[in-house]
């Protein structure tokens, strides 16, 4: 791999993570702008590595792999659990896809990565309204006579 096909792959990865993290920190979540950035690129890192070890023999998914379970653990340390709450669910999972995003990128799936940029935004940001009414819809019981789903 040329250095500029490396440049190209991480700095791809890094505008991808400051998109992803932009929407973030718009909503003022927690891991935001620097967070999914670092993630994106800390993942295309770890993936770019991988190919230039691998060119001759190997397996480069060994490594992915590994970059998925570290992501799994720092996505554990985002949620928490207050009373009967639980938070950052939302937020790990937006980190984890950030890491996915970034090792496309350096895998050189620019398309694959732009597809994956707008579907993760577009989940979060445009299925907000629907998750406020699904969070705070009153449930149907005899007593107040109103709807509740699932039964």
């Amino acid at each position: 791999m040329t250095t500029l096909e490396f440049t190209l792959r991480l700095f791809t990865a890094l505008v991808a993570g400051m998109l992803i993290g932009f929407e973030r920190q718009w909503q003022h979540k927690a891991a935001g702008l620097r967070t999914n950035t670092l993630v994106s690129a800390g993942a295309a890192l770890f993936v770019l590595l991988s190919i230039n070890l691998t060119q001759q023999q190997g397996d480069v998914t060994r490594i992915i792999g590994q970059v998925v379970t570290g992501i799994g653990f720092l996505g554990a340390g985002i949620i928490f659990k207050e009373g009967f709450s639980v938070h950052g669910l939302t937020t790990a999972a937006t980190v984890w896809c950030s890491a996915a995003i970034g090792s496309f990128a350096a895998a050189g799936y620019f398309t694959d990565t732009l597809i994956g940029v707008i579907a993760i935004i577009s989940v979060n940001s445009l299925l907000i309204p629907l998750d406020r009414w699904l969070s705070t819809r009153k449930e149907y019981t005899a007593s107040n006579k109103k709807w509740m789903s699932g039964r």
